[in-house]
């Protein structure tokens, strides 16, 4: 038994990278966003068009890489899923040496899927590689690797991609061919190099994963959740458990408006009723926010070994909705500090709800994460809701999606904790 602890020790370790790497490459999208709206004179909407591609794949893919992981095992998905994102990072070159608003969207997508296989196959991977009843406590913990890069993401993001200020349209105008060439491939560097060598990165891990001998596990039934469980039922499609249909839908609106909060912070942070930040130190500040899930995570993960995982929900839900409600009725530091401290909120709440829509589905595990991860379409269509809304009645009004976002997510915490009797509750 302490032989094949240290043996799954070992692979949880190794597993962590995959969540640092996709959390930092996510985060960068925030520092992008306000990149290419300036480069390309986009209005909020056409903006959102990044996290509209980047999320998207996950409706499109996560289904089918669901089963591919169950066809193929977890190492050879992760293997795949590395060597795709690797290749979305290398699109990102020529779009940028294009000037390619499209190019860029298509490079987005690509990074996308593979980023959606990793979670397709880690995820569950990570739930399976243990003790079931600790699931929740387990996923947390390798998510807060994920919040270390999403926390760092956007401070390097800042340094390297918004160091050269981006001209008006009235000054690109101003601009004679010679220096209007100059300016481009100036703005093109600051995109290209730093994806040409995450693109190595991620090559280099794959190489890493092929070489390494991870374990072969199966999906298992917590001991406390198989009474939930009847043989007729353990036949059926993972659509026929409620908690799973509940959760995916909990995950749609979570994702969505961690993302759409994200996505504006930017630019919410440079009003000038709020902090009237330059991009670059705007940028910064947004590790804060993705530093806060990062710290939330490692707390949560010793916590949530005592509080039921429904009722953490609960309580981090319920706070997000009212630090977004301050941040739309105040405004300078209050309204900053309020955004920002989303970020802790939000730190259990993914692996909380994933690890709790999984519960009880056994043989349907690699179909309802496929499920789950294509839920993270969120990512796609609440932002752009959001920026519909932002082109309408302005960033800081249009902060009401992401609140409602949250308050779902709190009756869904309180669905698990009436329905789900763990031996920690």
């Amino acid at each position: 038994m302490a032989d094949q602890q240290n043996k799954y020790t070992g692979a949880l370790a190794v597993l962590t990278s995959l969540f640092f790497i996709w959390g930092f490459l996510t985060s960068l999208n925030d520092i992008l966003i306000p990149h290419l709206k300036a480069v390309f004179t986009l209005n909020y909407t056409q903006a959102m068009l990044v996290q509209f591609c980047f999320f998207a794949a996950y409706f499109v893919m996560s289904v089918p890489c669901g089963y591919l992981v169950d066809r193929v095992g977890y190492k050879p998905g992760i293997i795949v899923g590395l060597t795709v994102a690797g290749g979305g990072c290398l699109l990102f070159y020529p779009a940028a040496g294009l000037h390619s608003y499209p190019l860029f969207l298509t490079a987005f997508f690509v990074l996308a899927s593979g980023i959606t296989l990793l979670q397709v196959a880690a995820n569950p991977y990570v739930t399976v590689l243990g003790n079931p009843d600790t699931a929740s406590s387990r996923l947390t913990m390798t998510q807060a690797f994920n919040s270390l890069g999403t926390t760092l993401g956007p401070y390097f993001g800042s340094l390297l991609i918004l160091a050269t200020a981006v001209k008006t349209a009235d000054q690109i105008a101003g601009l004679d061919p010679e220096q209007l060439s100059v300016y481009q491939a100036a703005e093109a560097a600051a995109v290209q190099q730093p994806y040409l060598w995450l693109a190595a990165v991620l090559f280099g891990l794959a190489a890493v994963f092929s070489l390494l001998k991870l374990p072969s596990v199966s999906a298992t039934v917590p001991a406390s959740a198989q009474g939930d469980i009847t043989a007729t039922r353990a036949e059926q499609s993972a659509w026929h458990f409620p908690l799973l249909v509940l959760g995916a839908l909990a995950i749609f609106v979570y994702v969505g408006g961690e993302v759409a909060i994200g996505s504006f912070l930017v630019n919410f942070l440079g009003q000038a009723h709020i902090a009237g930040l330059a991009e670059q130190e705007a940028g910064k500040l947004v590790s804060f926010y993705w530093g806060g899930a990062m710290v939330g995570r490692f707390l949560g993960a010793v916590a949530m070994r005592k509080v039921h995982p429904g009722k953490a929900l609960i309580f981090n839900a319920l706070c997000a909705a009212g630090l977004v409600g301050v941040a739309m009725l105040a405004g300078g530091r209050v309204a900053t500090l309020a955004i920002l401290a989303v970020g802790l909120c939000n730190s259990i709440m993914f692996p909380t709800i994933f690890s709790l829509a999984l519960t009880g589905l056994g043989p349907h595990t690699g179909q309802g994460s496929g499920i789950l991860c294509s839920a993270i379409v969120g990512g796609a269509l609440i932002p752009l809701l959001q920026g519909w809304f932002a082109d309408r009645i302005g960033i800081q009004h249009a902060f009401f999606v992401p609140l409602l976002c949250y308050l779902y997510i709190a009756y869904y915490g309180s669905r698990c904790a009436r329905q789900l009797r763990f031996s920690n509750c």
